[in-house]
């Protein structure tokens, strides 16, 4: 069958990346969006795009009626789910069928199959697969999971059937402490899946996270293009993937390879799909499966960059009842590759999700970088979805120049406006651990308390300073002069700073252009130069000289620089700065969200630490609490959508002088 128009029933970087093969191939895209995206990227690359409804994912991109109708009106013939969202929905796969719309994806039975762990468990193991020892059988009461354990052994993992995102998930290192874990493992089980449903598994020490792609088609081919390592995890969420993987050798790699290859044809599969495995840091060449996800993933450009496969153009060939044309003897893998995540929030603030407006964007280029993203000037970033923006992929001929790519990639990453992880993905890179490949699902959670966020030096405050000197008014004549003139020594002009991370310095500049100084609290005064160009400022302070992107905002500079950004501004225009906000200070939304409850009442008089606002975003709640004694007064109520930054309430020190600062 001959595909001419395809609905992209997703959002964000995967629709982006999903029309530009449409568009090399010739075929024409349809995108959705909901009323928070009405003004997205993907929406505009499109060739045609359909409102599905408001915001909230249950009214537009998990619509099923919508969705399908709009593929109807627009004469769609395919669907493309992406990934997430109803990527692997078994009920919104069977929609398609029923109007006649080819799903692209697997078939109703590696759905229904994979998407729950113990059947998926049970179907692998059939085919002789090696599982991880444990219990997994539909059913299993407290009493059942209690007494297997003793079998299964200790430290073991207690794993939901239904979801995944390692919600429900536990690792249990003694008897008694299985039966509380059973429980809170049920209740979110429950609440994250609607099924409480649970297994045992032996919890392997060290674990890597590998896992294999793979293609079907439907004339019986079944082909792997190698293993990606996404052992680098955050509370179980891949954070940086690589392809192929630098613990695997050859022979484990084909072992492995056509374990996957044996996953997919247990249940028939079609398309492109991904099989995980877990593997022991001590033992590499023992691997167990975990699970199949019926969809092309996140980090699949690895595995494009390595084979030069487009997956999404297989997919649409594999849709359209092309067989393959390449066999397992034809893939070869050249060079490395590792793509990094780029998510909207803040690592410095316990990665609370951000969001705002973009006021600029700076993706790398250079050989080897891919950049996929769904960023763009002016875009607003809603705290609604999924936070991930954008994936950073460098390949380069060995994991090193690969890794060393990256860096540089993200060194020259900027999103002005909104804060990301960038700075905290540079880190990581840099680990001694991550440079020689020694990684493993643990390794971010230990060392992330040692991990040394930039903060902004005097030499960032003179740049700041630098730029909003140059954007002050210089008129003509001796009265109106901006550059201290004056009768006798000339006087400096002041800038009193403070960076959003609280930090503050007060610079002085004396001098014009080619003749400035510039000194930094009590510091010395040293030659300055500061030359504008495209966004970037080329600065030269006491002879040591550097380029920052700059983004300026009235009294306010973003600068991006290695990967750290910092938005610095003048401290007396700076919300909450000077003596004022110290004795009555203003409660901020430190994301983007929905305010969910108001403990306190306006008028009310609170002690410090008393909840006032609880902000919720991304599932998370956030409580603002007071910071002194005082009277409360709420800007906001129950169920308002608030901006990160955004006051929520005041508190004015009682004038009894308690709660005095």
């Amino acid at each position: 069958m001959q595909i001419d128009k395809v609905l992209i029933a997703n959002r964000g970087e995967i629709a982006c990346r999903i029309i530009a093969t449409l568009r090399r191939l010739g075929i024409r895209s349809v995108a959705v969006y909901s009323d928070a995206d009405a003004g997205a990227r993907h929406v505009h690359l499109a060739d045609e795009a359909v409102r599905l409804g408001p915001a909230p994912a249950v009214q537009s991109y998990l619509n099923v009626p919508a969705i399908i109708d709009a593929a109807r009106r627009t004469g769609a013939q395919a669907i493309h789910p992406g990934y997430g969202f109803l990527a692997e929905n078994a009920a919104f796969a069977r929609a398609c069928a029923d109007a006649g719309v080819i799903f692209i994806g697997p078939g109703l039975e590696a759905i229904t199959t994979m998407g729950d762990k113990i059947t998926a468990k049970l179907a692998v193991e059939a085919r002789g697969v090696p599982t991880v020892p444990g219990i997994a059988r539909p059913g299993l009461t407290d009493d059942d999971l209690l007494a297997a354990s003793v079998d299964v052994g200790y430290p073991l993992l207690i794993k939901p059937s239904a979801g995944g995102g390692g919600k429900g998930m536990h690792v249990v290192e003694s008897a008694d402490a299985l039966p509380g874990a059973i429980a809170a493992a049920r209740r979110e089980a429950a609440a994250s899946f609607g099924d409480d449903t649970l297994f045992l598994e032996r919890y392997v020490q060290n674990p890597r996270h590998i896992e294999v792609q793979v293609l079907a088609d439907a004339h019986g081919a079944v082909v792997h293009l190698g293993e990606r390592e996404c052992s680098l995890q955050r509370r179980h969420q891949k954070v940086i993937e690589e392809a192929p993987s630098p613990l695997l050798d050859a022979a484990t790699r084909a072992r492995i390879g056509e374990a996957a290859c044996e996953t997919a044809r247990s249940v028939g599969y079609l398309g492109a799909g991904t099989v995980e495995f877990i593997v022991s840091a001590a033992r590499p060449d023992e691997f167990f499966f975990m699970e199949m996800n019926t969809r092309l993933q996140v980090e699949h450009p690895v595995t494009e960059q390595i084979t030069g496969v487009d997956l999404v153009e297989q997919q649409l060939r594999i849709a359209a009842g092309e067989p393959l044309s390449f066999t397992q003897g034809d893939v070869r893998l050249h060079g490395h590759s590792i793509e990094a995540r780029v998510y909207a929030e803040d690592p410095r603030a316990g990665f609370l999700p951000t969001g705002g407006r973009v006021a600029q964007v700076r993706h790398p280029s250079g050989e080897g970088i891919r950049v996929d993203s769904a960023l763009e000037d002016g875009l607003d970033v809603s705290s609604d979805y999924d936070p991930m923006l954008a994936k950073i992929i460098a390949w380069g001929p060995d994991r090193d120049e690969a890794r060393r790519r990256l860096v540089r990639a993200l060194d020259e990453t900027a999103v002005f406006g909104v804060t990301t992880n960038v700075e905290f993905l540079r880190l990581l890179l840099e680990l001694p651990a991550v440079a020689a490949g020694d990684l493993d699902t643990g390794l971010i959670e230990r060392a992330l308390p040692d991990l040394r966020f930039e903060i902004p030096d005097a030499t960032t405050f003179a740049e700041a300073a630098l730029v909003l000197d140059a954007q002050s008014p210089r008129t003509a004549g001796p009265w109106g002069r901006a550059d201290g003139w004056r009768l006798g020594a000339p006087a400096p002009r002041v800038y009193p700073l403070r960076a959003d991370g609280g930090e503050r310095a007060t610079v002085r500049l004396w001098g014009l252009d080619g003749a400035l100084e510039a000194a930094v609290d009590d510091g010395p005064r040293h030659p300055a130069r500061l030359v504008l160009r495209d966004g970037i400022a080329h600065s030269t302070i006491d002879g040591a000289s550097r380029a920052t992107a700059v983004q300026l905002e009235g009294a306010r500079v973003e600068l991006a620089r290695d990967g750290a950004q910092f938005v610095i501004g003048i401290a007396d225009a700076e919300h909450g700065a000077g003596d004022h906000a110290d004795q009555t200070p203003h409660l901020d939304s430190p994301m983007p969200g929905a305010v969910v409850l108001v403990p306190a009442q306006h008028g009310d008089r609170v002690e410090a630490g008393d909840p006032v606002v609880v902000v919720e975003a991304m599932k998370m709640e956030h409580v603002v609490r007071a910071t002194i004694a005082g009277v409360v007064a709420l800007h906001v109520t129950v169920g308002e959508q608030v901006t990160r930054g955004q006051t929520l309430a005041t508190v004015t020190p009682d004038p009894s002088g308690d709660g005095a600062a």
